[in-house]
């Protein structure tokens, strides 16, 4: 029975996978040892799949919005646009017309790719098995997680991409010699702390994408693994289902904002010229 729970879990959380190798293309098991090259084709997926929804959905909304009684949609769109532009006027101290388009991006994009934690976890998987027995492949052998964000390669793409965004309005903003003074007389303002000054502030730069990164991982991740055990557990699954899901009403979008406030707070003060 353990080696059996042992087995589902692993299951549950093992990426559908492609490479390259000597002998063509190859998936799942043959990618075991292919190193980099591997890519994680359901995180990709599903996470092109979800933008897509996003941007079509906002821009039909867009296009559809009337001045008169809004229907439910422009609603709640409207709601996520406001709530977003506040959030930006309030926390962000300098003038960039990317960084509102950019929020509201990373804040519905995020909160998408977390919703499908929401999902019951043997739906795809089954179905995705069910397909794969179809096309004469052991339903065993096909592997797939839905929730794009339990993948690290994933969480560190976004924050890496606000990474360079940091680094790059950094150096516009301040010019190269300003960004270099910002790493070497900080927080002490004399030459002899220069050294010390670029350890800790180059640390403090560096811990923002890894933070961003983890946060975001950690708490699906384990979100999901959950999920994945309170299914084994057979007579109480579905009330403990629900109240897991419930609590995750909260979880979910709060780590979307979460993500979405600090890449705010991390690009004023990159806008920041003193």
């Amino acid at each position: 029975m353990a080696a059996d729970t042992g087995s589902y879990i692993k299951h549950h959380l093992t990426n559908a996978q492609m490479c390259s190798t000597d002998a063509g293309i190859a998936f799942n098991k043959a990618c075991e040892n292919a190193g980099f090259m591997t890519l994680n084709i359901d995180t990709l997926l599903w996470s092109i799949v979800l933008g897509l929804i996003f941007l079509l959905t906002f821009r039909s909304v867009a296009k559809k919005a009337t001045s008169g009684v809004p229907g439910k949609l422009q609603c709640a769109v409207e709601l996520i646009v406001g709530f977003v532009d506040s959030s930006v006027k309030e926390t962000f101290h300098g003038k960039n017309k990317l960084i509102a388009p950019l929020s509201l991006t990373i804040f519905v994009w995020v909160l998408l790719m977390n919703a499908m934690d929401w999902v019951p976890v043997d739906l795809i998987p089954t179905i995705a098995g069910f397909i794969g027995g179809f096309m004469g492949v052991d339903p065993h052998d096909v592997y797939i997680k839905s929730v794009p964000t339990t993948d690290l390669n994933m969480t560190f793409a976004l924050s890496l991409g606000v990474f360079f965004l940091v680094i790059y309005y950094s150096i516009k903003v301040k010019g190269f010699g300003g960004f270099v003074k910002e790493l070497t007389l900080q927080p002490f303002g004399h030459w002899a702390f220069i050294p010390v000054n670029f350890i800790l502030e180059t640390v403090t730069l560096l811990a923002r994408p890894l933070s961003l990164a983890l946060r975001l991982f950690g708490n699906l991740y384990a979100g999901e693994l959950i999920f994945i055990l309170i299914a084994t557990i057979g007579l109480f699954q579905l009330p403990v289902h629900f109240l897991w899901a419930a609590f995750h009403l909260l979880v979910i979008p709060l780590q979307a904002f979460i993500f979405m406030m600090l890449t705010i707070v991390y690009l004023s003060l990159a806008h920041e010229d003193h």
